[in-house]
Protein backbone atom coordinates (compact mmCIF):
# COMPACT_ATOMS: atom_id res chain seq x y z
CA UNK A 1 0.00 0.00 0.00
CA UNK A 2 1.26 3.00 -1.26
CA UNK A 3 0.65 6.56 0.59
CA UNK A 4 2.00 10.28 -0.41
CA UNK A 5 1.19 13.72 1.49
CA UNK A 6 2.92 17.36 1.79
CA UNK A 7 5.54 16.99 4.50
CA UNK A 8 4.70 20.04 5.74
CA UNK A 9 0.80 19.14 6.01
CA UNK A 10 1.59 16.09 8.39
CA UNK A 11 4.05 18.33 10.59
CA UNK A 12 1.16 20.41 11.45
CA UNK A 13 -0.93 17.55 11.59
CA UNK A 14 1.42 15.86 14.01
CA UNK A 15 2.03 19.18 16.14
CA UNK A 16 -1.56 20.09 16.21
CA UNK A 17 -3.59 16.92 16.78
CA UNK A 18 -0.69 14.43 17.16
CA UNK A 19 -1.41 12.08 14.44
CA UNK A 20 0.97 11.02 12.02
CA UNK A 21 -0.19 9.93 8.23
CA UNK A 22 2.41 7.69 8.42
CA UNK A 23 0.02 5.92 10.92
CA UNK A 24 -2.47 6.00 8.20
CA UNK A 25 -2.13 2.21 7.26
CA UNK A 26 -4.46 1.23 9.91
CA UNK A 27 -7.48 2.78 8.00
CA UNK A 28 -6.94 0.37 5.09
CA UNK A 29 -5.80 -2.77 7.64
CA UNK A 30 -9.65 -4.82 6.88
CA UNK A 31 -11.33 -3.13 9.77
CA UNK A 32 -14.61 -1.90 9.75
CA UNK A 33 -14.29 1.37 7.75
CA UNK A 34 -17.11 3.60 6.83
CA UNK A 35 -15.94 5.14 3.38
CA UNK A 36 -17.95 8.52 1.77
CA UNK A 37 -17.20 10.08 -1.41
CA UNK A 38 -16.09 13.37 -0.72
CA UNK A 39 -15.44 15.81 -3.67
CA UNK A 40 -13.80 18.82 -3.89
CA UNK A 41 -13.19 21.48 -6.54
CA UNK A 42 -12.05 18.91 -9.42
CA UNK A 43 -10.48 16.29 -7.52
CA UNK A 44 -12.43 13.45 -6.29
CA UNK A 45 -12.06 13.01 -2.82
CA UNK A 46 -12.65 10.20 -0.15
CA UNK A 47 -13.56 10.85 3.57
CA UNK A 48 -12.99 7.05 5.23
CA UNK A 49 -14.03 6.63 9.22
CA UNK A 50 -12.83 3.94 11.28
CA UNK A 51 -12.39 2.93 14.72
CA UNK A 52 -9.17 2.14 16.59
CA UNK A 53 -9.03 2.00 20.04
CA UNK A 54 -12.49 2.58 20.85
CA UNK A 55 -11.66 5.83 19.34
CA UNK A 56 -13.34 7.11 15.92
CA UNK A 57 -10.47 8.61 13.30
CA UNK A 58 -11.52 10.11 9.91
CA UNK A 59 -8.71 10.36 7.21
CA UNK A 60 -9.54 12.60 3.96
CA UNK A 61 -7.46 10.86 0.91
CA UNK A 62 -7.61 11.02 -2.97
CA UNK A 63 -5.92 9.02 -5.55
CA UNK A 64 -2.75 9.75 -7.11
CA UNK A 65 -2.03 7.06 -9.91
CA UNK A 66 -1.79 4.28 -7.90
CA UNK A 67 -0.64 6.00 -4.62
CA UNK A 68 -3.34 6.79 -2.01
CA UNK A 69 -2.52 10.55 -1.14
CA UNK A 70 -3.30 11.69 2.16
CA UNK A 71 -5.19 15.36 3.21
CA UNK A 72 -6.40 15.44 6.05
CA UNK A 73 -6.08 12.98 9.09
CA UNK A 74 -8.28 14.00 12.49
CA UNK A 75 -10.60 12.87 15.19
CA UNK A 76 -13.93 11.94 13.73
CA UNK A 77 -16.86 14.22 13.94
CA UNK A 78 -19.94 13.04 15.88
CA UNK A 79 -22.31 12.72 12.44
CA UNK A 80 -19.58 10.73 11.18
CA UNK A 81 -19.69 8.58 14.40
CA UNK A 82 -23.45 8.18 13.79
CA UNK A 83 -23.00 7.20 10.47
CA UNK A 84 -20.43 4.86 11.54
CA UNK A 85 -22.38 3.37 14.09
CA UNK A 86 -25.79 3.05 11.96
CA UNK A 87 -23.79 1.23 9.09
CA UNK A 88 -21.89 -1.19 11.19
CA UNK A 89 -24.56 -1.64 13.98
CA UNK A 90 -22.88 -0.56 17.34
Amino acid sequence: MRFSWDESKRLRTIADRALDFRDATFFFDGRPALHQFSPRRDEERWKTTVERNEVFFTLVWTWRDDTRHLISMRRAHDKEVRKYRELFAR
